[in-house]
């Protein structure tokens, strides 16, 4: 009878885990700031070296979404994307800023991440933020998450950003209002 209790729990906790959050981990790869990843779909950064993209390739990354602009100090898109592809993943510049939002990248985003080939993926910027945020949109929109639970996991993987936040929700509300 107890035996028959603990494996009707378990296949109960085990149907359900789909249902909840992933967990989110903070890590330290050398040349990524702020690494946080949930556990096997996605990995926000800051930051990110030419030289961490062999180590995000053997973490089992498929895609890297470099969410900086050109202009930004030390971006080097072009180093970036030649090593991003000589590891094999697929590399995605979708430059992004809160001070000026251009909703088409996120368009952009929304459906390149939507291909099973580029996941689970890498999503980075300057510090974390703006990566947490499409990650945020893409919950929500994509993923048909609520917004408090979308929110609290863009929260740990870095949207911290006030700018970015009223971004993110602004743009959810006008795409929920349109679809």
């Amino acid at each position: 009878m107890i035996r028959r209790f603990i494996v009707a729990a378990a296949v109960a906790v085990a149907a359900a885990a789909p249902l909840l959050a992933q967990q989110v981990t903070k890590g330290e790869i050398a040349s990524v700031t702020n690494f946080a990843r949930l556990e096997t779909t996605v990995a926000c950064g800051g930051a990110t070296k030419t030289e961490a993209i062999p180590e995000l390739k053997k973490m089992g990354y498929k895609a890297i979404f470099n969410l900086r602009l050109s202009t930004e100090p030390g971006a080097n898109v072009p180093e970036e994307q030649a090593a991003a592809e000589a590891a094999g993943l697929h590399y995605f510049h979708v430059p992004f800023t809160p001070a000026t939002p251009d909703p088409a990248s996120v368009d952009t985003f929304l459906a390149a991440i939507q291909d099973p080939a580029n996941e689970p993926a890498f999503i980075h910027c300057s510090g974390g933020s703006r990566a947490a945020g499409f990650w945020f949109i893409k919950r929500v929109l994509v993923d048909h998450w609520d917004t408090d639970r979308a929110m609290e996991e863009a929260t740990g993987l870095g949207l911290v950003e006030p700018k970015m936040k009223a971004f993110v929700t602004d743009y959810v509300a006008a795409h929920r209002k349109q679809g």
